[in-house]
């Protein structure tokens, strides 16, 4: 069975037990807007409804898995409160969807893969990644906090103490630094062929116990999933007002050093 569907922002594949979505915005290497939140959670709950897939691959094109959050959302003058918190309840609700689906799941990492877009790829079963790709939870460069989920996947691979340092260091990864430091799982020459090797390593395996494993954790884990992703929340917002922020803001467009004050 081979079936395919394309939104506006999210491309999906389906063949035989495997679905692969790919996040469909080239023209700005995958950055994630309001639209990509929502279509990419809508496919994710689709596929969650079939009793035929096993496996769920995310990735992008071969430019980006994502470079993060759309800047130009971020900086619209329309942007008020209320729509804030409805584009970071979606961003919850994906997350969630994905954490919980009842499949398992691989994040095949090109290029780049920076703050929202690699906590999507963190909240997935496995994640590999070609060796000239680069990955940032790079928010603190603009006086903001991580979301999506983020504390919650960090702590979970590094321990609080040095999911704390790479949040407040920001720095950009080669693919061999995420690896080492057990960020990631593999690093390849050639990430479509390792991707097809661990795909049929897996077919090859009882997935229904490897899921309900999945499903156990998933459950036991929800509750402080939502609970940090609820202070994500209100966290970003208050970071959004800060001097700070708007001065990483202005930075950035004017291509220069941030001249942050602490406030």
């Amino acid at each position: 069975m081979t079936i395919e569907f394309l939104t506006n922002t999210v491309k999906v594949d389906v063949d035989g037990r495997v679905a692969t979505i790919q996040l469909n915005r080239p023209e700005s290497l995958n950055s994630i807007n309001a639209e990509m939140i929502k279509e990419l959670s809508y496919s994710l709950k689709e596929i969650s409804n079939s009793d035929e897939i096993d496996i769920v691959v995310l990735t992008g094109n071969e430019r980006a898995f994502s470079s993060g959050g759309d800047i130009k959302t971020m900086l619209s003058e329309n942007a008020n409160e209320n729509d804030f918190y409805v584009v970071m309840d979606s961003i919850s609700e994906l997350m969630v969807t994905l954490h919980n689906l009842p499949m398992l799941t691989i994040s095949a990492i090109s290029g780049a893969a920076a703050g929202l877009g690699l906590s999507i790829a963190l909240a997935t079963d496995y994640i590999l990644a070609d060796k000239n790709s680069k990955l940032a939870m790079n928010f603190i460069g603009i006086g903001l906090i991580p979301d999506g989920g983020a504390h919650f996947f960090l702590e979970k691979r590094l321990g609080e103490d040095r999911a704390k340092q790479l949040i407040w260091e920001g720095k950009v990864l080669s693919a061999e630094e995420a690896v080492n430091m057990k960020l990631i799982h593999e690093v390849s020459e050639n990430y479509k062929e390792s991707l097809q090797k661990k795909v049929e390593e897996w077919l090859g395996k009882p997935v229904k116990a490897m899921i309900k494993t999945k499903k156990i954790y998933a459950e036991k884990n929800r509750p402080q999933l939502l609970k940090l992703l609820e202070l994500e929340k209100h966290g970003q917002f208050a970071m959004r007002q800060t001097k700070d922020h708007k001065e990483g803001i202005a930075a950035f467009l004017e291509k220069r050093k941030p001249n942050y004050i602490g406030k």
